[in-house]
């Protein structure tokens, strides 16, 4: 990573970011921007778990 890692609280703004993602509709990979989402005023809903088969 090129920038230091920062934890994020409650009502914090997340840095933007790019993802590679599965788009089940074309049965191939895209990407997801964060700035891009923004940009068109679409809202994102972010949600995180530890890991597959893992006690939460």
């Amino acid at each position: 990573m090129d920038q230091p890692v920062k934890a994020l609280g409650v009502g914090d703004a997340v840095p933007d970011f790019e993802i590679d993602t599965y788009e089940p509709s074309s049965h191939g990979f895209g990407k997801f921007s964060l700035a891009a989402q923004k940009a068109e005023g679409k809202w994102s809903i972010l949600f995180f778990y530890p890991a597959d088969f893992t006690f939460v």
